[in-house]
């Protein structure tokens, strides 16, 4: 199996890329749905119109592109298990899993907004908007320049 995936790295590399891209967008534009969302009257339109988009970017969008940037990510490393002696891979791992869970806590708050109990005002979101950014930008570094 390794040397098919080796065989098809290329493959790979850009189905993760792609991935990546599309959970990036998601990842981006979620907070800022918060954003607007803490203006809306609860019950109205359109606190139900954001809703509506919360849940389709964060469920069609968002949850099949992180799955899907893991998995290509991890055929990656089948291919190529030298990667992980690389001290560039882990900083870049541990971008990745506070990516993911920054994604979780984007889930919840989906719920909370749902059932309309959201407390946080929209300067709490502006900054978690922020992070993602902040983090993306040292991936792309590690992955990139491969500084170390």
């Amino acid at each position: 199996m390794q040397e098919i995936l080796s065989q098809h790295y290329d493959w790979l590399r850009a189905l993760h890329i792609i991935s990546i891209i599309a959970w990036m967008a998601g990842m981006l534009y979620l907070p800022r749905l918060f954003v607007y969302h803490t203006e809306a009257e609860n019950g109205s339109n359109k606190s139900a119109t954001f809703k509506t988009m919360e849940k389709r970017l964060l469920k069609v969008i968002m949850n099949p592109a992180m799955i899907a940037a893991w998995l290509f990510g991890g055929l990656m490393f089948w291919a190529n298990p030298a990667l992980m002696s690389e001290p560039w891979m882990h900083v870049k791992l541990l971008g990745v899993i506070l990516m993911t869970g920054l994604h979780h806590a984007y889930g919840k708050w989906v719920k909370i907004f749902a059932a309309d109990e959201n407390v946080r005002e929209a300067k709490f979101y502006r900054i978690m908007n922020e992070i993602p950014a902040g983090i993306m930008v040292v991936i792309v570094i590690m992955a990139v320049a491969e500084p170390f």
